[in-house]
């Protein structure tokens, strides 16, 4: 079980941290709060060792208490400052300097204190000692002000906490030094200048694969159809908006160790779109689609033996698991990932996913969580498959 210290600093976002507790608590975390004075102006310290089941005064030095990871939420302007000149004036500053681990932190404090230069530079120091920020958010403040400040949700907190716990728990070197190919995203079809066929694929998905397959060592490169979020750093970006553009870079690039095809590709497309905008008439418009290549297929067909492929098969409840199953064989793929897309909480532009990998070994669901620790999940197969081979 993965300990986790949580520090809370004062600012009226401390009762968001006690949500956080129950999450923590409830993902099977051990947790042991370290609260400031500050925050006990708004919630108690017993709150706090409560929801974490922990028996407070046990621990003489809780400070010096083994963690594997340190989370500060809310972290106020104050201790932020604290923690990047290395003050230990209290019991969390103290644990700070004592900790080894990864250290997480979720600011919240008013948008012109985050503005400040002197926080800017405060926050380079932290970021460039590896410390991970999770936040501020932009929206309404305690003090009724509009701008950036607000602590992030504790979902999201949650999330990263989970990434990097996993990334923590999973040492491994099967895919270090491999070439792994990732497609992100969703291509996009034009039917003239202006209008394309399209689909809801934010590229979530195939971005926290790329960055997981980072993570553990190997050289990625990530075909980029219109990403709704930023591509990881230190992977090689390729952007392919089309699923014509995405075929030809794919199959360029067909020889890479380890293949996962996460992009939705469209299945299909105008023949001949318009080169200027179509005007409005007020007459129907009838729009011809044709089918386009199954890159996935093509990758298949041209494998080689040492070669590791991933599908997705984003379909509905029901018989879209069968229709997973019967992908696999036909596209001569290693393994695939079913998620199912009619469900607004997980898959398509959603934060999270829930998953049944197919393998030739049988099928395992993966139940929901953040698309990062589904990614992890996944390349855990992969390496598996890797260790046969």
């Amino acid at each position: 079980m993965a300990r986790v210290l949580l520090g809370v600093t004062g600012g009226i976002a401390a009762y968001k941290a006690c949500t956080l507790v129950r999450l923590l608590v409830r993902a099977g975390y051990e947790v042991y709060p370290l609260v400031t004075a500050g925050a006990e102006r708004f919630v108690s310290a017993e709150t706090f060792f409560a929801l974490a089941r922990q028996p407070r005064g046990d621990v003489p030095y809780p400070h010096l208490r083994r963690a594997d990871l340190l989370a500060v939420a809310p972290l106020t302007a104050n201790t932020l400052a604290r923690l990047a000149h290395g003050l230990a004036d209290d019991v969390l500053t103290e644990a700070a300097l004592a900790h080894t681990g990864p250290m997480l932190v979720a600011p919240a404090m008013n948008t012109r204190m985050w503005e400040h230069p002197a926080t800017r530079e405060n926050v380079a120091a932290l970021r460039a000692r590896g410390v991970v920020f999770v936040g501020p958010m932009e929206g309404q403040l305690a003090e009724g002000e509009e701008g950036t400040g607000r602590m992030a949700e504790p979902e999201d907190i949650m999330s990263r906490v989970d990434e990097l716990l996993i990334a923590l728990a999973r040492p491994s070197e099967a895919l270090r030094g491999k070439r792994v190919l990732v497609s992100a995203g969703g291509t996009r079809e034009p039917l003239d200048s202006v209008r394309y066929v399209g689909n809801r694929s934010s590229g979530r998905m195939g971005v926290a694969l790329a960055e997981e397959a980072r993570s553990r060592g190997a050289d990625v490169t990530l075909l980029a159809a219109n990403l709704a979020v930023p591509a990881p750093p230190g992977v090689t970006v390729v952007e392919t908006p089309t699923a014509g553009d995405l075929e030809r870079e794919a199959l360029a690039r067909g020889d890479a160790d380890v293949i996962v095809m996460a992009a939705a590709v469209a299945d299909y497309r105008p023949p001949a779109p318009a080169a200027t905008k179509r005007p409005k008439d007020g007459a129907p418009w009838t729009v011809e689609l044709t089918p386009t290549n199954d890159v996935l297929a093509a990758l298949g067909a041209a494998r080689g033996p040492d070669q590791v492929i991933v599908g997705f098969a984003a379909d509905g409840a029901g018989s879209g698991l069968e229709r997973a199953r019967e992908k696999r064989r036909a596209k001569n793929a290693d393994l695939f990932v079913f998620n199912d897309v009619s469900r607004s909480d997980i898959g398509f532009d959603a934060p999270d996913n829930e998953v049944v990998l197919i393998s030739d070994d049988g099928e395992r669901e993966v139940a929901k969580a953040s698309k990062r620790a589904i990614a992890a999940a996944v390349l855990d197969e992969v390496e598996r498959v890797l260790s046969k081979r």
